[in-house]
């Protein structure tokens, strides 16, 4: 009752996506979650089937069905607020499918948030030929060895951000060594143009590879919340860099 009281009181709510390795209690997302917390952000997160302590084996489809069904549960709960969706790394893909299906059916969240992001699957793999979005990947020790199986595996960022309209915020460190800085960039070009963007800002924030926040650890910034508060708090369409 208490988490129901409190996600009906006036804050907005992010709903967070994670990557591949650990579970939502992971010592750098915990440190987000922090950070959100202190700006007046309600955080929800939960681990995906297969993850932590969530039964069941981890699919693509099964990941954002799990996404679809906590993100209802909250729109159930969250009155008025605004309820965004931040994702990262393997969880950006997640979360544009779940966005996608979202805008499909009229019901988008207010923003998406990318941390990290690739463009798809495959070429996330091929800058990684021992990809560590995979390594802990649970079940997913066959992903290389077997190509006609891993072709059921898409993530389609670049595809699903032309289906996609609502504010979209792309954060991405210049040092990542996961998922290359060039990936988040070549995503962002191929957002901010689609018609499905016309109307909503799209935002790509890079940060200097001297802060040397490389995959994980962009909550460090002590610029995020500018970022966040200058994102969320206004909505007019704005292409920027």
């Amino acid at each position: 009752m208490w988490y129901e009281d409190a996600l009906a009181s006036s804050h907005p709510i992010i709903l967070y996506l994670h990557g591949n390795a650990g579970t939502r209690g992971g010592d750098h997302r915990v440190e987000l979650y922090k950070v959100l917390s202190s700006l007046g952000y309600h955080v929800v997160t939960f681990d995906y089937r297969g993850w932590g302590d969530s039964v069941g084996t981890p699919s693509e489809r099964g990941m954002t069905y799990d996404a679809l069904h906590v993100f209802d549960w909250i729109k159930a709960r969250s009155g008025d607020n605004p309820v965004y969706i931040w994702g990262h790394s393997l969880g950006t893909g997640v979360a544009t499918n779940l966005v996608r299906r979202l805008c499909e059916r009229e019901t988008p969240p207010d923003a998406l948030i990318l941390e990290s992001p690739f463009t798809n699957i495959r070429e996330e793999a091929k800058s990684h030929p021992f990809s560590v979005i995979y390594r802990y990947f649970p079940g997913f020790d066959w992903f290389f060895l077997d190509p006609i199986t891993s072709s059921g595996i898409k993530f389609a960022n670049d595809e699903n951000v032309k289906h996609i309209s609502c504010p979209l915020l792309i954060l991405h460190a210049e040092d990542d060594p996961v998922v290359p800085f060039q990936l988040g960039r070549k995503l962002y070009s191929i957002a901010a143009p689609a018609r499905s963007f016309r109307d909503f800002k799209v935002q790509f924030v890079p940060f200097h590879s001297d802060l040397g926040y490389r995959h994980k650890y962009i909550y460090k910034s002590p610029e995020l919340p500018r970022i966040l508060r200058e994102f969320l708090g206004k909505s007019e369409p704005e292409h920027q860099h």
